[in-house]
This record gives C-alpha cells, structure tokens and sequence, in this order.
C-alpha cells in the first residue's frame, strides 16, 4: 500500500514538473540596447497617419522594421497576458534591444490615425504602408537598404503586397496573413454581409457580426477589393527573403499551415516557414509563451536577412 502511494506521489509530481515546464516561457534573447520610444505622424493623402518609432538607445543608422496591425485593430495590437505589453509594443521593444528600430502605424480609420473605420479598404492600407515606407527611407536615423516589413493578418495581406511593389523592403516577416480574402472574410463577416458588400454600392454600409461577438460596418468599397486585391500575386514580385509564421490552431485564417505554404509556393526567393502550436494570435490572451517564440524567429530572420 505504501509502495502505490508513494509510486501515486511519483507520477503526480512528474506530471506537475512537466506541466510547469511545459508553460516555462520562451527565452527572449539577452538585451544588448535599451529600446526608446516616441510618437510620430506623417502623412498620406491629405490625411495624418499616426504612429511609435522605437529605437536602441544608440548611434544608427539603423535597419528598420515597419509594422503592420490586423483587421479592426492599431498599433499595438493586442495585450500579451501575463505581461505589461501589447503584442506589437513587445515585439518592439525586442526588436530595439537587439538593433533593430521599428515603425509601427496606425492606418487611417484605425486608432489615433485621421478617417473612419467604415471607410478602410486593402488598397488604402497598402498606400499608407507605401507612406511608411518613404517616411522611414527620409529619416537620416534608418538605413534606407535594410527595411523590412512585418504584418499580422490582414497586416500581413499588406505587408506582402507592399513588399511586392516597392523594391526598398528587403526582407518580409508574415504572421498568420490573409492569404485568401474572399474566403477569410466570408467566414469572418458572414457570407449574407459579403454578399450584400458586393451587390450594393460601394459607398453603401454594410453591417456585419465578428464571430467574438462585435460588430463592425464598412463600406461596399472593402468588398469589391475581396476580389481585387491579391497578396499571393503580389509576393510573387517580391525577390527578396520571406518569412511565414504561422498558428496551427488558427481559425480566423484557415487551415493553416496551407494558407501560409500559398504564400512560398509563389515567393521566388529565399523563405522560411515556422509552424507554432497556437491560434491566430499565437495565444497571446492564453500564454506569452508562443508570442515570445514568433518574436524569437523573427529577430533570428532579420539578423540572417536585413
């Protein structure tokens, strides 16, 4: 009897180790710089596009990352649980510890950013991303010859496409990027709201559910680029390196990691695909753990490609 128990007690304590090591969190690279921040605006077709420049607290120029937020989101993006920061601050700082400044926009109709929400289409966030891009490339601060861009889902539909059409990126980090509008946005807004998009006039609004619950109401002109806007043509004009990271859980774009291997089927050069266990927004509400391992391969990419 005391031989059961004390094996009882053995594997109860097994499993707890593994279970506390299963959720240590992923090793983020030693802090070589301190990461500085401030806010920023320019402009893009008459209207201010806000943002947060961050820095290592040295001497540049530095290479620079332009960062990308989702569908309905800004800047920040979404708090990381068990931390202080938000996804994109996090990623920030980390970029700014390690060398690297980064730029991360609010696009118009989004956040602190000038327009209104209803009136976003893909095309306008590609021609913000564009802006950033001559921003940055006009600051004696960045390195003209290393930008990068790295976007998240429908930041990464954009990411890519801006890659696609202006030669001064020079490498490209996606995560969990919209790989196929016309489907992604059928299961996200509802077939009904798509339809209605399509059929009614472009500056019709169209209210649609989010499957969290939230609504959101946009103009016919976001449904007629469905159809229009093609990130995998897009990223075939990219020669540069590509990086996909991708959730294998994720249900906003889906199924992964095919919608992520569309993008290095038509990617003509050097590429890598991470595959994590974890959902559309590498379970940044649940553990940071995953958020830390997207943020790890990216500095690890760009140290290899910018």
């Amino acid at each position: 009897m005391r031989k059961r128990s004390t094996a009882s007690i053995i594997v109860v304590l097994v499993m707890l180790l593994f279970s506390l090591t299963s959720h240590v969190q992923a090793a983020l690279p030693p802090p070589e710089h301190t990461a500085v921040e401030n806010n920023v605006e320019f402009q893009n077709q008459g209207q201010t596009i806000r943002g947060t420049l961050t820095k290592p607290d040295a001497e540049g120029p530095f290479p620079v990352v332009i960062i990308f937020h989702g569908f309905s989101g800004q800047r920040h993006e979404m708090p990381v649980v068990g931390t202080e920061e938000a996804l994109f601050q996090r990623t920030a700082r980390v970029l700014a510890e390690q060398g690297y400044a980064s730029l991360r926009i609010d696009f118009r109709g989004s956040g602190e950013s000038d327009g209104q929400w209803a009136d976003t289409t893909f095309s306008g966030q590609i021609s913000d991303a564009l802006a950033a891009v001559d921003y940055v490339c006009g600051l004696d601060a960045f390195d003209p010859n290393r930008v990068a861009v790295l976007g998240l889902s429908q930041g990464g539909l954009v990411a890519a496409s801006a890659a696609g059409r202006d030669p001064r990126i020079a490498s490209a980090v996606l995560w969990s990027a919209v790989a196929n509008p016309p489907a992604t946005y059928s299961d996200l807004l509802g077939a009904d709201a798509v339809t209605a998009g399509l059929t009614g006039g472009v500056d019709d609004l169209v209210t649609a559910s989010l499957p969290w619950g939230a609504t959101t109401t946009l103009k016919g002109s976001f449904f007629r680029e469905l159809y229009m806007v093609d990130p995998v043509a897009e990223i075939a004009a990219f020669k540069s390196p590509l990086l996909v990271i991708v959730g294998l859980t994720d249900i906003i774009v889906s199924p992964q990691p095919q919608s992520g291997e569309i993008y290095l089927a038509y990617h003509p050069g050097d590429e890598a695909l991470v595959q994590l266990d974890a959902d559309h927004m590498f379970d940044c509400l649940a553990r940071p753990e995953k958020v830390d391992e997207a943020i790890c391969a990216t500095v690890d990419w760009l140290g290899k490609t910018l």
